[in-house]
């Protein structure tokens, strides 16, 4: 596994080097992470980190950051 599980993820997800992402990548700034996408997204972080996501929490998720941010509140080593 990558040094950092949750960029290698989202650049799998996204289809894009893990170079290209930081903790500040966000749909605003990153074409591929489309509507669609999102929902692959939650299906890979929920599959991976043995998480339930909320509505509220994948909302929320706006940054590779913030995505780091509730899942470490939920107990995922991140």
């Amino acid at each position: 596994m990558a040094a950092d599980s949750l960029l290698a993820l989202f650049a799998e997800v996204l289809n894009m080097p893990e170079g290209a992402l930081n903790e500040e990548t966000s749909p605003d700034n990153t074409p591929a992470w489309d509507s669609l996408r999102v929902m692959e997204l939650v299906a890979a972080l929920e599959d991976t980190y043995q998480v339930r996501l909320s509505t509220s929490e994948m909302m929320r998720m706006r940054t590779v950051g913030l995505a780091r941010e509730i899942l470490r509140g939920k107990g995922a080593k991140v």
